[in-house]
């Protein structure tokens, strides 16, 4: 057994024909364009500290936001009160604000963002801020839906600045040497991935499934009542580009939102930033050509708390086809309901035609184990990170590179809320990532993108 330790856009107008025309050149263009190593701040030594925007302060906005305290925090916005008070208490002298939109009014006083938003407002956050040539960490995943995805992408490639998504295993070590065995070829040439979370979250059968699997939100239904708005909440704000509804103690606070398709896109788009990020990075995957889901009857308020989704990567250069299964839930691969590998309650299992690697965030195993015996790893080539969050500040002040950027990251995003649109519609999809669309399957289109209630928009230029 090999193991290794785990370690000014203050209108928001949103040209909803424009953003589309910009999509139809700039796809088209896509695959031919490199990424760019971001620009160098105007910093010009490391001992300069940037002037950063904070996004949302609580939850994993106030992690974020303390992870990025050695430099200077000069503005801070949420919609929630004590959240943003708690924050300036912390920094007196940054800005304050409730509404982002109003935050980019003083855009000259920042460098950077750090976004941490509910899911649905991640893009409206991220994409003025990278057309004012700001460097972006934003938390996972990088947007609601499939086209908000594909313009961050692309707006971070014209900007040529830092950015990071906030997959912090990434930055793990455990995760390099899993990567530098299958690019070894310690298993051979890898055709299938298997990937299970055993997070249970979202619509369940009963509310006694629901109890039994540790699932705080219970509640099979749209809510018909309503609950106070909590002090200090700015419900409007927080609702954000979301269709309105009136609030409920079932979306406020915490992780109760990701469960609802208006907020977020449960957990295959929350976990599954974490989880496929691993066959991602370990065979360069990009775009799925196909995807097929199943599990329960789709609900059109919640996502479910169980489900599986099988991609098909075509072959590329001298990567083969891959067949990525993602399970999460009760739903699990064959070879684990065997009791055949090990039995852990998550985990990725690489199958090559040498035998097989299983991974979780900490450790990993070389199937059969004894074929394996006396095995020895490869040299380590991928050098140790220094931080998810380090290695972004790094970045904004150097020109050095990220591992997870807006062009690697879009890309994983893309696909994970692909799963969800196959498993939405109830058939297997064909995915033409240069027109971004599913041929043969217009009833797709719209869980790919939406349009923002009035008032907001994305982007000021697109």
């Amino acid at each position: 057994m090999a193991a290794v330790t785990r370690e000014k856009v203050s209108t928001f107008s949103g040209r909803l024909l424009g953003r589309r025309s910009f999509l139809r050149k700039a796809t088209a263009a896509a695959t031919a364009v490199t990424f760019t190593v971001p620009a160098i701040l105007r910093a010009r030594n490391l001992n300069d500290k940037m002037n950063i925007a904070v996004i949302g302060t609580g939850g994993r906005g106030g992690s974020n936001m303390s992870e990025v305290a050695t430099e200077n925090i000069v503005s801070l916005c949420d919609v929630f009160e004590p959240n943003l008070r708690r924050a300036s208490e912390r920094f007196p002298k940054a800005r304050t604000h409730s509404d982002f939109r109003r935050l980019f009014d003083h855009a000259n006083e920042f460098d950077a963002v750090v976004v941490s938003t509910c899911e649905h407002t991640h893009a409206y956050a991220t994409l003025p801020a990278l057309e004012l040539g700001k460097h972006v960490y934003c938390e996972k995943p990088l947007s609601y839906n499939v086209e908000e995805a594909r313009l961050i992408r692309l707006a971070a490639r014209k900007a040529k600045v830092a950015t990071q998504m906030g997959i912090q295993i990434h930055a793990g070590d455990n995760y390099r040497r899993v990567v530098e065995l299958v690019k070894s070829g310690a298993i051979g040439s890898v055709s299938q991935v298997h990937v299970w979370v055993g997070r249970a979250w979202g619509r369940h059968d009963s509310l006694e499934d629901a109890k039994k699997h540790n699932d705080i939100v219970t509640i099979r239904e749209r809510p018909e009542s309503t609950d106070p708005v909590p002090a200090g909440l700015d419900w409007d704000l927080w609702l954000g580009p979301a269709p309105f509804r009136p609030f409920h103690n079932v979306y406020f606070p915490g992780p109760k939102w990701y469960r609802w398709w208006d907020f977020g896109n449960g957990t295959m788009s929350d976990l599954g930033s974490h989880w496929n990020d691993l066959p991602f990075w370990a065979l360069d995957l990009d775009a799925p050509s196909s995807i097929e889901a199943s599990g329960p009857v789709p609900h059109p308020e919640i996502a479910p708390a169980s489900m599986q989704a099988t991609y098909l990567y075509p072959s590329r250069g001298d990567r083969a086809a891959v067949t990525l299964t993602w399970y999460q839930g009760t739903e699990k691969p064959q070879c684990l309901q065997d009791m055949s590998i090990p039995a852990w309650d998550s985990g990725c299992l690489f199958v090559g035609d040498k035998g097989m690697l299983l991974a979780d965030y900490g450790q990993y195993l070389l199937l059969p184990e004894k074929q394996f015996e006396g095995f020895v790893p490869p040299a380590q080539s991928i050098p140790p990170s220094v931080g998810q969050h380090q290695e972004w500040i790094l970045a904004c002040k150097t020109g050095s590179p990220t591992t997870c950027n807006f062009e690697y990251s879009g890309l994983l995003t893309e696909a994970n809320h692909l799963g969800n649109v196959a498993f939405r519609v109830g058939k297997k999809i064909q995915w033409n990532t240069e027109t971004m669309s599913c041929p043969g399957t217009p009833e797709a289109d719209k869980f790919l993108k939406r349009l923002p209630r009035p008032g907001w928009g994305l982007g000021k230029t697109v």
